[in-house]
């Protein structure tokens, strides 16, 4: 789940195509880097899944979620939320809005490290979908991010994720980052994120190479490098370092659920 807000916050400063989509983009951290909203829904998610237990039924799942994304969304309204998802989260509704958007997929990364089967990770994923992205392709978004998550972390080979993924969800895996990034832009639909995503991943030789690749492809940067970061947390642990860079941006509450969470993963 760190590994998830460090994207965020690495990604943060180059959001909007404001890099010039390149790897050797200087230090990992500036003094620009910060979280956004993708850092805010991941501990809710996280902090969701900790108070529902392992043992919840799907239900009791999706009434913690929405209830923590509206109450951490709530302490945190300038987060930079999209348009849709600040309407539902000021609204006292409940229902969800057929979203494909990336959100699905940026804060479902806890889902990926609390339970003991692919079976059980991909049906609480889809429950953190649900609840706002109901679209099929939200759903898929964040089911292959918290599978991929789960199978790096169970010691699967890359080539094993890419295999699995591709056979379970249809993702386009062919394309190299130099395919990619030459005409990719912003966009926030997990179809056009979560692939790219997972080909940084892929690609990247170690955690920070895996950051510095996602950077490089531009777009809607801190959540593709959330995602991305996420899912090589589970490949490759992150260095202490950024660990400790990490905990200095965020606010005390938010580092309090990082910790319980630690406490829980297995």
């Amino acid at each position: 789940m760190l590994g998830a807000i460090l994207g965020d916050i690495v990604g943060s400063p180059f959001e909007f195509d404001r890099g010039r989509k390149i790897k050797d983009f200087g230090p990992l951290f500036s003094a620009e880097s910060m979280y956004t909203d993708d850092t805010v829904m991941t501990i809710a998610v996280a902090d969701a899944l900790l108070d529902s237990g392992n043992a919840a039924d799907v239900d009791t799942i999706k009434a913690e979620v929405i209830h923590s994304m509206k109450d951490w969304g709530r302490r945190y309204l300038n987060a930079g939320y999209g348009a849709r998802f600040i309407h539902w989260l000021n609204s006292d509704d409940t229902a969800p809005y057929g979203s494909f958007g990336n959100g699905s997929a940026m804060r479902v990364s806890s889902a990926g490290w609390l339970y003991d089967s692919m079976e059980r990770t991909r049906e609480v994923a889809r429950a953190t979908a649900e609840v706002t992205h109901n679209h099929p392709e939200g759903i898929k978004g964040a089911e292959s991010t918290a599978a991929a998550i789960y199978m790096a972390r169970t010691g699967r080979t890359k080539a094993d994720i890419k295999k699995y993924i591709i056979e379970e969800f249809g993702y386009d895996l062919s394309r190299t980052l130099d395919d990619i990034r030459p005409s990719y832009r912003h966009i926030e639909s997990c179809q056009e994120t979560v692939p790219e995503a997972l080909t940084a991943f892929l690609e990247g030789n170690d955690f920070e190479d895996v950051v510095r690749c996602a950077v490089s492809l531009g777009g809607d940067c801190d959540t593709l490098t959330c995602i991305a970061a996420s899912i090589a947390e589970a490949y490759y642990g992150i260095p202490e370092e950024y660990v400790e860079e990490v905990v200095e941006r965020l606010p005390g509450e938010m580092c309090e659920v990082c910790k319980r969470f630690s406490g829980q993963i297995r």
